[in-house]
């Protein structure tokens, strides 16, 4: 019984293991691409340059992205994903309006860490023939799925409501106002901004 149980804690910590070391290669290679982004420009930057600079094989790469264009879009999988899992695990009595602000308030703070590194890309975006500056910053195809997962806390919602489908869009377009005008200059507080905008479009 003994030796079952320690080798089932050892497969456990093998498994854990081998998640983090693919975390670990996955956050390297977005690292890598970015930097070469950053110097050489989208355009310019290989999926073959960023397997060298991350010192991966092309294989590897793949099993993380389909193309370049996931890799510089990753802040935007990020913000999708610290939205989603806000609302999600939102306490079922909380109201829906203060589930958003908080979503939003959450995901600037995310932002202002990543201030400088988030303006760099929205500058290699605008520069390239293929992305648009759009593609990094939170996305309005996701608003649908947020107001489902706002839904999905009242059993008895209907998940077509179009207050909570219009509730999503003020709270994500009130955040795109701040996005702009966080990357754009140096805002004294931020996030008392982002209240503020918030308050105005009345989420």
């Amino acid at each position: 019984m003994l030796e079952s149980g320690v080798t089932e804690s050892g497969g456990m910590a093998i498994t854990n293991l081998r998640d983090r070391k693919r975390e670990q290669n996955r956050v390297a290679t977005v690292r890598a691409a970015w930097t070469l982004f950053i110097e050489r420009g989208y355009d310019h930057v290989t999926v073959h340059d960023i397997c060298a600079a991350a010192d991966i094989a092309p294989r590897t790469f793949h099993r993380y992205f389909t193309g370049k264009e996931d890799v510089v879009t990753e802040p935007v999988r990020e913000m999708t994903a610290i939205v989603t899992e806000y609302v999600t695990g939102a306490p079922p009595e909380a109201d829906d309006r203060e589930v958003m602000r908080g979503a939003m308030l959450r995901l600037a703070r995310y932002v202002v860490e990543r201030r400088e590194l988030l303006r760099a890309l929205r500058t290699v975006a605008q520069q390239s023939t293929h992305l648009t500056a759009t593609q990094v910053v939170v996305r309005t195809d996701t608003d649908p799925d947020i107001a489902g997962r706002l839904a999905a806390r009242h059993p008895d919602a209907d998940p077509a409501d179009w207050r909570r489908r219009l509730l999503v869009g003020c709270a994500t377009a009130a955040f795109r106002v701040w996005y702009e005008d966080c990357l754009g200059g140096e805002l004294p507080d931020p996030i008392g901004h982002l209240a503020s905008i918030l308050d105005a479009a009345g989420t």
